[in-house]
């Protein structure tokens, strides 16, 4: 009696399309560990001392920067922070951002009323030209520089702009806000270090 021969799997139509889209998926569940890993990289990036400032304990404590002004006047946080104390508002801007624009009136009214606390802004991947012509045609009542070097913008890594931080008068970072700022929420903001 002959033997059967053993059954080879047939193979069916759609198992290249299964194996296709397996391929796929791995490759998209890849792709989404990587930007969530990245985006784990940069939280925890924030500030180019940060690694320094934990091996120190100081870990909440804003990164120094200096920026010179459009007026001619300069600012170092550190030398601030000695000399004057006050808290610092630093929002980061550029002249090519709509919400920038949109939130800089709510915040020279905001620097008006609360004199107790030192606005800062700073345009970043900017043109430092077209960022002084519209320093100059917006007129807020705070002093705008650019970050010419690049060291503003890596100190205070954002994910976009504007974004705005928040420093007490000890040099410890408040709070860190990225998007527009409506009026209200800059009221909300500097209530944590001026007591409204």
């Amino acid at each position: 009696m002959a033997r059967p021969s053993p059954r080879r799997p047939t193979r069916h139509p759609h198992d290249d399309d299964r194996s296709a889209r397996r391929i796929r998926f791995a490759v998209l569940a890849l792709l989404a560990l990587l930007i969530v890993g990245g985006g784990a990289l940069i939280v925890a990036n924030v500030g180019k001392d940060g690694a320094e400032a934990a091996a120190s304990g100081d870990a909440d404590l804003a990164p120094d920067f200096q920026v010179t002004f459009f007026d001619g006047g300069s600012f170092r946080l550190s030398d601030h922070l000695r000399d004057d104390g006050r808290p610092v508002l630093l929002n980061l801007w550029a002249s090519w951002c709509p919400p920038c624009r949109a939130e800089m009136p709510d915040l020279s009214e905001a620097a008006e009323r609360y004199p107790g606390v030192q606005f800062v802004g700073v345009a970043v991947s900017d043109d430092a030209g077209a960022a002084a012509d519209f320093a100059d045609a917006i007129g807020v009542a705070y002093p705008l520089g650019a970050d010419r070097d690049g060291s503003v913008d890596r100190a205070y890594p954002a994910p976009g702009l504007p974004a705005t931080y928040l420093i007490d008068g000890e040099g410890r970072m408040v709070r860190e806000v990225f998007g527009m700022l409506t009026a209200a929420q800059v009221e909300a903001l500097l209530a944590e270090v001026a007591g409204g």
